[in-house]
């Protein structure tokens, strides 16, 4: 029988650690709930819809593989299976079979979740601006940037499907054209619009 390697010490948390690892998770389970509630309380729309609906609106021809945008939410397929099907009861997404792959399919953003999408999203970046964005100066801004991005960085992803690809993203708000409104772009010529989201110049 082999002999257990040694159990290296823990490193224990400090008081200063322990501070910083106990408010970030407080933060981040506060401003979810606060954000969430807000926007069923205004919009009727759970803040896990409204991502999925991002996340299709910036995407390609508004369509994701569904394998693909498990990924981008950090679901299981079972969960996103369940989010899709209930924004499909709604109307605000469709699923369509993906022709070369049978078992793939992609989730497609309707033109009911384009206009839902943008009814809600004035109103989910004010809370956002509210909550988060004018609690800090730029600086401020930029240091809490850097450093959520080196957690990112330091987080494995999980690995894509085999046959589905890779790909992966986070929802962010961001500022949009106009005053404060989701201003789409020019139609394709199926008539479905492209690139709802966009950055200011």
């Amino acid at each position: 029988m082999g002999t257990l390697a040694p159990v290296e010490e823990p490193r224990w948390l400090d008081d200063q650690e322990m501070r910083a690892w106990r408010s970030l998770l407080a933060a981040t389970s506060r401003l979810m709930a606060t954000l969430d509630t807000e926007l069923q309380s205004e919009c009727d729309l759970p803040l896990a819809d409204f991502e999925v609906l991002v996340q299709l609106s910036e995407a390609p021809g508004n369509r994701v593989r569904m394998s693909e945008l498990a990924d981008a939410l950090n679901l299981s397929p079972s969960g996103l299976t369940r989010r899709v099907d209930r924004l499909a009861r709604e109307h605000l997404v469709q699923r369509e079979r993906c022709g070369s792959d049978r078992r793939g399919s992609f989730a497609v953003l309707t033109p009911g979740g384009v206009e839902r999408l943008e009814q809600s999203a004035p109103n989910h970046l004010r809370h956002v601006r509210q909550h988060f964005i004018d609690r800090f100066g730029p600086a401020e801004l930029s240091g809490l940037a850097g450093a959520f991005e080196r957690i990112i960085d330091a987080c494995p992803r999980r690995p894509p499907r085999t046959g589905e690809g890779g790909r992966s993203g986070a929802h962010d708000v961001r500022n949009r054209r106009g005053a404060g409104t989701v201003q789409p772009e020019p139609t394709s010529t199926e008539g479905q619009p492209r690139g709802n989201w966009v950055h200011t110049p």
